[in-house]
């Protein structure tokens, strides 16, 4: 995704997601989802900054693929795991966590817009709860590519390093 023409948006949105992927790796889940859909969603642009951010994370999990694709002696593998920790099949994990592997793998794939209406299908449809499901997905995903790509010395967005820098 490329940042938005107002740098201070752009700089708002990075600001949140990395405060949220810092609470996400502290294990702080609900805090991490409130500081993106709590504080977002009081924003005159409420839903769009909430997509924005989620896209921006999905994008930022895109190009980590790309990195630990190419060249990389482990392909990257997308897997859903129920509560206890089973595997589940895709089409058979819950809603919320269909549109959010929908969204990643649109955008690894290029296709930006169908990764939009995913996020849009989330909003506009969506229980909070639900919202909430994809909205931790992206960072749970943008956490555990970010920390594979610095294991194995690949780029990863300065504004995640950042933001992850402090923690254990």
């Amino acid at each position: 995704m490329r940042p938005p023409q107002d740098p201070d948006r752009w700089s708002r949105l990075t600001a949140v997601a990395g405060e949220a992927l810092a609470a996400a790796r502290a294990g702080e889940d609900a805090v991490a989802v409130d500081l993106v859909t709590g504080y977002l969603s009081g924003s005159p642009e409420g839903n769009e900054e909430i997509r924005e951010l989620v896209l921006l994370l999905f994008a930022e999990c895109s190009s980590m693929v790309g990195e630990l694709g190419s060249g990389g002696a482990t392909p990257v593998k997308m897997q859903v795991f129920d509560e206890e920790g089973n595997e589940v099949q895709i089409d058979d994990a819950d809603p919320p966590v269909r549109t959010a592997i929908r969204a990643l793998l649109a955008e690894v794939h290029g296709d930006q817009e169908a990764a939009s209406e995913q996020i849009e299908i989330a909003l506009a449809n969506g229980a909070p709860q639900e919202l909430a499901t994809v909205v931790l997905q992206a960072l749970r995903w943008t956490l555990k590519l970010a920390i594979e790509c610095e294991t194995r010395d690949l780029p990863v967005a300065p504004w995640i390093t950042a933001s992850l820098d402090d923690q254990p």
